[in-house]
């Protein structure tokens, strides 16, 4: 069984985090298989849009912690920034498809999306100082100039969740619908059908001000991250979030 599943819908590529007894928790090879499905899909001309889903209940319930203790993994190279690259640099439309939990990753992965669709059960949260880390994904950057300085530094210094009806009121989601992959799948298709080349363009044009900048960024984060990450308050953090959990 693959974690990560590939679906040719006609043009359309979708990829399935499917991993439902750890709420698709990603791991280093969940990362690379991603990248490089987005990376085949950026090469492939027959590919006009990728949509990222789930095959359960919950998007991701973000990094797989373990995982992450044991091998630290934001260095340059690694599976996880190579996923950042893949996400930052793809030419063609991304768009997802949420449902339930979007952990860490799992909503900063958003923002470098052309269109989110979401089930109104969805809950976003970026725990990254609640786990003595730092941001990542270039949302540092991205977040607050979507929502505003100070509603991203109550999203990030307080770790908490928001739903459905908040993101799509900072304008990380487009559309609530009971059916968010069927939503997703309607844009896609439709997108599938405009000049491949004008897509390309319009897309490079909407992140050309920001392009380097949150490539700039998300360098910068990736560093500070894996100092966060080797540091004995992150570890203190992930061990009481683990046992809180485990109760």
């Amino acid at each position: 069984m693959s974690l990560i599943e590939r679906e040719l819908q006609g043009a359309i590529l979708i990829l399935k985090l499917n991993r439902p007894e750890k709420q698709n928790a990603l791991t280093r090879d969940m990362y690379q298989d991603l990248a490089n499905a987005i990376n085949e899909a950026h090469g492939d001309f027959g590919i006009r849009a990728v949509v990222i889903t789930t095959t359960s209940g919950h998007f991701t319930a973000g990094n797989d912690l373990f995982d992450f203790l044991n091998e630290p993994p934001i260095e340059p190279g690694s599976p996880v920034m190579n996923f950042l690259e893949a996400v930052h640099n793809f030419a063609k439309p991304l768009i997802a498809a949420v449902t339930g939990n979007a952990v860490g990753i799992g909503t900063t992965m958003l923002f470098h999306c052309d269109y989110v669709t979401a089930h109104p059960n969805s809950r976003f949260s970026m725990p990254f100082v609640s786990l003595g880390l730092v941001p990542e994904a270039g949302s540092s950057l991205l977040f607050p100039r979507l929502v505003g300085h100070q509603i991203a530094s109550q999203v990030f210094l307080s770790g908490e969740p928001f739903d459905a009806n908040v993101a799509k009121s900072f304008g990380l989601v487009a559309e609530i619908s009971e059916s968010p992959l069927e939503i997703a799948m309607t844009f896609a298709n439709k997108v599938a059908e405009q000049p491949p080349n004008a897509v390309i363009q319009t897309k490079a044009l909407l992140k050309s001000e920001l392009h380097e900048k949150v490539a700039a960024v998300m360098r910068a984060e990736g560093e500070l991250f894996q100092m966060a990450l080797q540091s004995d308050e992150a570890r203190e953090a992930f061990m009481a979030f683990l046992a809180k959990r485990g109760k």
